[in-house]
């Protein structure tokens, strides 16, 4: 990988960081219902706080609690008391990790639609092709 390539990458990484924790902040409105619960899911299952750390949900909810999700020990409201003990791992290092892990399986995925996709477009091709030489012609 060259050079370009590593900053080309880093500052990738860097955006989607920034944009994941320009996120957090709408984690309460209630315009964002889909969003609060996409986080809950992915902290709870992939036992992650925050982006990077528990830390970055002080910063996006302008106080110091976490969601309840971000708790080892999780009951209501325990995102509030700072004592707790919350995963110490963030949600993008859990990401990158499963991306990491599954690539083969992403890629075989990505070429098995790409395969269907080819084939619709051969098969259209030639359902038209079939069709102009019969010369038959449709009103609508």
């Amino acid at each position: 990988m060259s050079e370009a390539d590593v900053v080309a990458h880093l500052q990738v990484r860097d955006n989607a960081k920034q944009d994941l924790k320009d996120g957090l902040a709408l984690y309460n409105s209630e315009t964002n219902l889909g969003l609060r619960n996409a986080w809950n899911i992915i902290q709870a299952e992939w036992k992650c706080c925050g982006v990077i750390a528990s830390t970055d949900w002080y910063e996006a909810l302008k106080e110091q609690v976490v969601p309840d999700r971000c708790c080892q020990e999780h009951y209501q409201n325990c995102g509030r008391n700072i004592t707790n003990m919350f995963w110490n791992r963030g949600c993008f290092e859990k990401v990158e990790e499963w991306l990491d892990d599954n690539k083969l399986l992403l890629g075989t995925i990505g070429m098995v639609i790409l395969v269907v996709q080819l084939l619709g477009m051969a098969f259209s091709l030639t359902l038209f092709h079939h069709i102009h030489r019969t010369g038959k012609k449709y009103d609508a």
